[in-house]
């Protein structure tokens, strides 16, 4: 038997090595954590540390590697959401800020087609009536310049808008390609925008992926319950600032033609009319941070981009002495009176706001607003003891099935058994490592994906073994039975191992969920077992041969 080139021994020795240092912090999972979670507190602060901080930090050698599998859902306990946005506001959306537009773009040709008003249509749809249907054809075309060419691969030189005339009035909706593109675009805002306020809140390694055309799974190890999730991504933090027409007691009194009747949120009993097309809106906000007015009471400062900021200069300096309601979700938040110019776009939100709501409203503003409205259609709260049952399930099953697999080796191999044991063990500590190193979460069919890698590691061992047994009854001396055993076998290893891997890869790839988290443990098992198996239990094996130069083998 040609022995292995010292620098292959070297590097299977350092593997390994690495492998067993970087899976012994998931053996003391709290305490590496605690220590994580302080060093990660003591860095945002610049350095300065609580004494429970410290204390957190001194629980785990910092020379030693710190790097833990996140635990699932399953394992950890937390809270599960199923939520379907409702992709049609955002068309309501897109045709009252398009009204404007074409009022002004339609006043410049006054001379042909005369008055121009809105009529009753569709939340998708933008009616517009002439007073001249003659000036119809220059009116179709002027609105069409509005639009622009659609944004997405499918919709190239299409328009965004679909113009068309029926009898008196011109009827604008979003083209096909642009529907299209904009419910992509809301999916994917939606998904940005839920992602940035779980990590504001501070949360452990969320799952929040898109499920079928409309709906977003969004799964939080760690958080209290599927109520407390709910509050903090289910409000769509929609801030505005809206010319007000007028301010009354009555509930019922009539808002009037493109107005709107909102309550204070402040005042019981006091209801605002104001324009329903906003001055300037929450998009255009960069920053938003809780701080406290002049008289100390909790407030919300925030800062518009240049757009924003224009705009809202724009309309401070030539409404001076009128009010603007500040408008969050619906509610009037504040409806001071413009006393002055206000340039910079730079302002603060007074209200009757607590510590901790001016806190949550910040954070709510700063991750932005959701495009449109979502409902859940399904909710789950995790408890943390039956994360931890999972936990001691998993990790009895994966006891069990390795103490099953080690008996059968010794049993079958004898000292080769040992072997491929010791391989095995490197082989789960290698699995750890890799998910540690990569950030991957494990789950409970995670758990499973890695007992099924036991019995897998070992079963490339058999072929091996099986294949020394026939060498030796051939006559082959020991290096000769070592040689061919492992050069014979690998084949139908590696045809093994690539079937199953490739498997492994499919599952990751059309399933979610569970489905994914075992794949991902199969597909890594694969890799690292195919590593100890050849490699690992051959270097074993021939630093074995050249200690103890056997005349024979007992395979």
């Amino acid at each position: 038997m040609e022995s292995m080139a010292l620098w292959k021994r070297i590097l299977i020795l350092l593997i390994c090595g690495w492998g067993i240092l970087a899976a012994i912090p998931n053996l003391f999972y709290a305490r590496v954590e605690r220590h994580n979670d302080a060093a990660t507190a003591i860095a945002a602060t610049g350095g300065t540390a609580t004494p429970e901080q410290t204390a957190a930090l001194a629980e785990w050698p910092v020379i030693l590697p710190s790097a833990l599998m996140n635990l699932g859902l399953d394992l950890r306990g937390g809270a599960h959401l199923l939520a379907e946005v409702k992709v049609a506001d955002v068309y309501k959306s897109r045709m009252n800020s398009l009204w404007p537009e074409v009022r002004d773009t339609l006043r410049n040709l006054r001379d042909q087609v005369g008055a121009v008003r809105r009529a009753p249509s569709p939340d998708d749809v933008l009616r517009v009536t002439l007073t001249n249907p003659a000036g119809m054809t220059a009116a179709l075309e002027a609105v069409r310049g509005l639009g622009s060419g659609v944004m997405s691969l499918t919709g190239v030189g299409q328009s965004t808008l679909d113009v068309t005339a029926e009898g008196n009035d011109i009827v604008v909706r979003l083209s096909d390609a642009e529907m299209q593109a904009t419910d992509e675009r809301t999916i994917q805002q939606s998904l940005e925008i839920i992602r940035r306020r779980v990590d504001e809140a501070g949360t452990r390694e969320p799952t929040i992926q898109r499920q079928g055309s409309d709906r977003i799974l969004i799964q939080v190890p760690g958080i209290g319950s599927a109520s407390e999730l709910k509050a903090l991504i289910g409000q769509t933090a929609k801030l505005t600032f809206n010319a007000v027409i007028s301010r009354t007691t009555d509930a019922g009194a009539t808002a009037g033609p493109r107005n709107v009747l909102l309550p204070s949120q402040n005042e019981a009993g006091v209801y605002y009319i104001v324009e329903d097309s906003p001055v300037v809106s929450g998009e255009d906000l960069v920053d938003a941070q809780p701080s406290f007015d002049q008289n100390g009471r909790p407030a919300v400062s925030f800062r518009f981009d240049s757009t924003g900021a224009r705009a809202f200069g724009d309309y401070t300096a030539a409404n001076i002495g009128a009010p603007f309601a500040i408008v969050l979700d619906g509610k009037v938040i504040s409806a001071p009176v413009i006393q002055s110019h206000i340039p910079g776009g730079s302002g603060i939100i007074t209200g009757s706001f607590s510590v901790e709501e001016s806190t949550r409203l910040a954070v709510l503003l700063r991750a932005g607003a959701l495009p449109a409205e979502m409902t859940f259609l399904e909710e789950r709260t995790i408890g943390p003891e039956l994360g931890q049952d999972s936990i001691d399930a998993g990790r009895k099953a994966a006891l069990i099935g390795m103490v099953a697999v080690a008996t059968y080796m010794v049993l079958s191999y004898g000292m080769f058994g040992v072997f491929a044991n010791i391989a095995l063990a490197i082989n789960i500590a290698l699995i750890m490592a890799v998910l540690s190193a990569i950030g991957a979460t494990l789950t409970l069919p995670g758990i499973a994906g890695i007992v099924l890698t036991m019995g897998m590691a070992v079963d490339a061992n058999v072929l091996i073994f099986e294949r020394m047994r026939e060498e030796l009854r051939a006559g082959a001396n020991p290096r000769r039975t070592i040689a061919e055993g492992f050069d014979r076998a690998f084949s139908a290893i590696m045809d093994s191992n690539v079937t199953g891997f490739l498997t492994a890869v499919i599952m990751y790839w059309l399933g979610s969920g569970a489905v994914r988290g075992f794949a991902v443990t199969l597909g890594l098992g694969i890799i690292t077992s195919m590593f100890t198996a050849v490699y690992v239990t051959r270097l074993i094996v021939e630093i074995y041969v050249d200690w103890k130069r056997p005349k024979t083998l007992v395979v």
